[in-house]
């Protein structure tokens, strides 16, 4: 059973003039050094609390200013209520919309089957967030799941009762709108409508994963055993899935070396920089190499569903088989966004480039549904949810 229930929540109260933008910010782990100076500047900006500078393993001092920022009014207690965070944003050239319904989410084991993680985890990130909430005794940041859905009656319901609070657009292009839905019979069933469904973490699975461990460390307090959750229906027309392709510095593995060893175990057919986009539409994923030379490529050694997985296939086969990743032997980094792989790769800032296809939402459930985790950063929901609209405070 999902329980998921209306808040309390704290959210930003502005003065006179002041933009909601100078409160809020992208996700804690997705924010440059100097875009994070700009956002500090603010003295109510949640990156004050998430990411202060002084904080050293342990957040004494931004609990400091959660609790100046609760007394001074600058942030207000709402009632029980749930929120609506809409998202509409340009998705290669066409205009979308994603909606999540905010509210507290009750942790429990995975092993219960209600709630399904996709993707495997850092525990160094954990243990920093740990500690995080261990001092703030608060959720100041929302974690992302996807649920199977509303009926059309519930929808028009939620939308004809929710209020608009906050409009934000950013220098991406997604305009953001935070909306209150108050009424207490609606909110009784939407956590009613809940309860018989399961929820796919989408994103924040390091998040979620630190809430749970803070709630086994106080189990009588019935507050902590909650975290904060943005869920967006599994058929909502913006849901957006982006794959996040891999970036190989090679270490003392050659160029030649490399694509031999690929050759023996997967199939492999040379195309040029300009087809690549195209051809890999009928292909598992492209490889581009600083040399300029590119392939697509396709595996079918193994009949295990993990290895119908182009992340997988890629870890195993690519970066553990040939350039030896987990011994340290190679350097992996990310990016979600083709255009940029390209011109990296056209600079010759990498050794390779392996470029991934769009994941599908029902690939991830099926595999995720039979227990089955995926690399980390297998997938790239956008745009991503932004913090500081609201807060749960558990104190």
């Amino acid at each position: 059973m999902v329980t998921f229930l209306p808040f309390k929540g704290y959210r930003p109260s502005l003065r006179p003039g002041e933009p909601i933008g100078d409160r809020i910010s992208p996700p804690y782990d997705v924010i440059g050094p100097d875009y994070l100076k700009e956002l500090q500047s603010h003295p109510d900006s949640v990156t004050n609390l998430t990411l202060r500078p002084d904080a050293d393993k342990r957040y004494h001092s931004a609990r400091k200013e959660l609790d100046r920022m609760v007394a001074d009014g600058s942030l207000k207690q709402d009632s029980d209520s749930f929120y609506l965070y809409q998202q509409t944003f340009d998705d290669n050239g066409t205009q979308k919309v994603r909606t999540g319904l905010v509210g507290i989410l009750r942790t429990e084991e995975y092993s219960e089957g209600n709630i399904i993680p996709h993707e495997e985890t850092f525990s160094k990130v954990k243990e920093d967030r740990l500690n995080l909430l261990r001092d703030m005794e608060t959720h100041l940041e929302s974690i992302f799941g996807i649920f199977e859905g509303f009926t059309p009656e519930l929808s028009k319901r939620i939308d004809a009762a929710s209020q608009l609070v906050y409009r934000y657009s950013d220098d991406q292009g997604v305009e953001h709108r935070y909306l209150r839905i108050a009424e207490p019979d609606l909110c009784k069933d939407i956590t009613e409508a809940l309860k018989t469904q399961k929820m796919l973490i989408a994103d924040g699975h390091h998040r979620y994963e630190t809430a749970l461990n803070y709630a086994k460390e106080n189990p009588d307090d019935e507050k902590k055993q909650y975290v904060l959750c943005t869920m967006v229906a599994a058929d909502d027309k913006g849901l957006v899935i982006w794959p996040t392709h891999r970036l190989v510095d090679a270490g003392d593995i050659s160029e030649k070396n490399a694509i031999a060893k690929i050759s023996k175990e997967m199939t492999v057919k040379e195309v040029t920089v300009d087809e690549m986009e195209k051809a890999l539409r009928d292909h598992m994923m492209g490889l581009m190499f600083k040399s300029g030379k590119c392939f697509v490529a396709d595996y079918s050694k193994k009949d295990d569903p993990m290895w119908k997985l182009d992340t997988y296939v890629a870890q195993e086969v690519i970066l553990k088989g040939v350039y030896k990743s987990d011994e340290d032997k190679a350097k992996i980094s990310f990016d979600a966004e083709y255009p940029s792989v390209k011109k990296k790769m056209q600079n010759k800032e990498h050794d390779l480039a392996i470029v991934l296809n769009d994941p599908k939402l029902q690939t991830i459930w099926d595999l995720s549904m039979i227990g089955k985790r995926m690399p980390k950063k297998t997938t790239f929901f956008f745009p991503k949810i932004w913090s500081g609209f609201v807060f749960y405070l558990m104190h």
